[in-house]
């Protein structure tokens, strides 16, 4: 694999639909979260732009998988809105590569942090989960 630049961007564009809302998350009616973008969806769009910006520098059968994410989530966003996620990368740690994170709508920011790539073999990954859940 190579490496990106430090400072190479990636973004991505979700319009916020019923699936993507919070009260998706609710699995018994006491579990009243609202209807507005789910954290957990922010998070995964901050994830795809990491991704993206790994992508163009992976071999055949590697993927790159997230590891750690620390993130605030300061402003919801309301079905039909439209999400921006952005990923910088700053460099690694070890290993792992490391990503600015942030996420806005049309009104401007609703969340930032970090986030922690891998680079693996999607092959062996796949095994490994497979044995954990043979053992389970």
């Amino acid at each position: 694999m190579t490496e990106p630049a430090v400072n190479s961007t990636a973004s991505v564009h979700l319009t916020v639909a019923p699936s993507d809302l919070a009260t998706t998350v609710n699995l018994e009616p006491a579990d009243a979260f609202p209807p507005v973008f789910a954290t957990s969806r922010m998070i995964g769009l901050m994830e795809v732009a990491a991704a993206r910006v790994l992508r163009p520098h992976l071999r055949v059968g590697e993927a790159s998988v997230g590891v750690s994410v620390d993130v605030v989530h300061t402003a919801a966003t309301l079905p039909g809105g439209t999400v921006t996620a952005t990923a910088k990368y700053l460099g690694r740690d070890g290993k792992l590569f490391l990503f600015e994170v942030s996420a806005a709508d049309n009104a401007g920011e609703i969340g930032r942090g970090t986030h922690k790539r891998a680079v693996v073999a999607t092959e062996r990954l796949v095994a490994g989960a497979a044995r954990r859940g043979a053992e389970a």
